[in-house]
């Protein structure tokens, strides 16, 4: 398994509800939705590695391109 950067990050408590709601809704622990966020986020402005794909080795979540919901 590929080591993983650890980084303190401090959210705001609204922001964080969201975001556990919507890993919820996608079946996901807050901590990988942060990590998607972060992924889909660099990968739509150009700055992510393609090649590599994520962490577990797919290329995105379960057979779409986004969030199930849209």
């Amino acid at each position: 398994m590929a080591t993983r950067k650890q980084y303190p990050l401090r959210v705001d408590p609204e922001v964080w509800e969201s975001i556990e709601r919507w890993a919820e809704d996608d079946m996901r622990s807050a901590n990988a939705q942060v990590e998607w966020i972060l992924r889909d986020a660099l990968r739509r402005a150009g700055r992510l590695n393609e090649k590599r794909g994520n962490a577990d080795g797919q290329e995105g979540h379960a057979g779409c391109g986004g969030s199930p919901r849209g």
